[in-house]
């Protein structure tokens, strides 16, 4: 399919003023004048100016540009860019075509090899960031960074409310784990806690997060998908948008989660939503955090080390004897990346599940195995299997 047909170009006068030969904008191909060729290229820039899923953060439809403008002044980083922008995503009549026009290009995308890096409107457009995996017969991880959990209930509640309630209960079913990063205890309602840990599923508070960052980059390296909203980030780093809340991630820290969010091998689309300009500073202080956060995620992607073959000589295998079921666990440790990976063995006749089978796991893990104890990441995923 020709996606152009989707797309607006950009006007070129807001980047005529970047003329250095190592900056950003001049070291990929935009979308000024006619599509540039996608096929080709690692990452694909999505800009997205809907807004009929928010209520009360009217104005995100106008966050892309000015995303577009500080990060187009950055540098550029390591690796050889093979970076694209197709534009800006043309909405549809009516919010659920405009999903369908994200899952339908995510999707392209997906399957040509080609990351898509969607930014601007509400938080909601996730949902259609998600169906994108709908056909691809593969289980995903979803990982989510947000203040709030959006779980509401009911046809009253604004979509940007409830978009992880309708992927929770989306059918069919390929969504194998969520993992919530940096919610305020104060702001969410524990029922929802409760239902993901029923689910077996991930939920971290900011405080626990910012205890040990280090701790949360084998949750970011099981995700296929990232979904970013910048509400999770404290207002006097990013005051722009309608939720902004007094405490949140740093700038740093959503940077730095960006970063491993961009190392991961499997990840393989980003979303990040809900900047408004309109609740900025007049130096639009919040798109500046949030094209630095996309910098780091782009140079962590051309700083991956793809540690996906367990099989070669690049790894080390630790087996650990158990005092009860299961007998061992084996563990994987990367020469190149120092990761860690532990093995989940899948029940009889199930198969398909196969390629969770190796999680992503922390140096800690393994010393828990080596105490007798089962670490709580095999627990989850082996209730998940079953």
């Amino acid at each position: 399919m020709d996606l152009k047909i989707f797309f607006s170009p950009l006007d070129e006068e807001h980047f005529l003023h970047i003329r250095h030969s190592n900056s950003f904008y001049k070291n990929i191909k935009v979308n000024t004048e006619r599509m540039p060729d996608y096929r080709d290229a690692d990452i694909a820039i999505v800009g997205i100016n809907e807004e009929r899923g928010t209520v009360i953060n009217k104005g995100t439809a106008s966050a892309a540009l000015e995303i577009r403008k500080k990060l187009y002044n950055l540098k550029k980083g390591y690796g050889p860019y093979k970076i694209v922008d197709m534009g800006t995503l043309r909405n549809g009549v009516d919010l659920e075509e405009t999903y369908g026009r994200i899952k339908e290009v995510c999707q392209i995308l997906i399957e040509n090899n080609v990351l898509p890096l969607l930014i601007g409107g509400s938080h909601d457009l996730d949902y259609g960031q998600f169906q994108a995996y709908e056909g691809m017969d593969k289980l995903i991880s979803l990982l989510n960074v947000d203040a709030f959990l959006d779980m509401e209930e009911g046809v009253s509640q604004p979509p940007h409310l409830q978009h992880i309630h309708k992927i929770l209960l989306h059918e069919p079913n390929y969504l194998f784990n969520y993992s919530h990063l940096a919610y305020q205890s104060y702001l969410i309602d524990q029922n929802a806690i409760n239902i993901l840990e029923k689910l077996y599923f991930e939920a971290y508070r900011i405080g626990h997060l910012r205890s040990n960052i280090k701790e949360m980059e084998p949750i970011i390296r099981n995700a296929d998908m990232l979904s970013f909203d910048v509400t999770s980030i404290k207002s006097s780093d990013a005051p722009g948008t309608a939720n902004a809340q007094p405490f949140g991630l740093t700038g740093e820290e959503a940077c730095q989660i960006c970063w491993y969010a961009g190392l991961n091998e499997k990840l393989s689309s980003a979303g990040f939503y809900e900047y408004n300009p309109e609740h900025d500073d007049d130096l639009k202080k919040t798109a500046s955090v949030v094209a630095t956060m996309i910098w780091y995620f782009i140079e962590g992607y051309y700083h991956r080390k793809n540690d996906q073959n367990f099989k070669n000589n690049d790894y080390l295998k630790f087996v650990v004897s158990m005092p009860s079921d299961p007998e061992t666990l084996c563990f994987y440790k990367s020469k190149l990346s120092e990761k860690w990976w532990m093995e989940v063995p899948y029940p009889h006749g199930k198969e398909k599940y196969a390629r969770n089978c190796i999680i992503p796991c922390s140096y800690s893990d393994y010393q828990e195995a080596t105490k007798g104890e089962l670490p709580e990441r095999y627990i989850n995923t082996h209730a998940k299997l079953i």
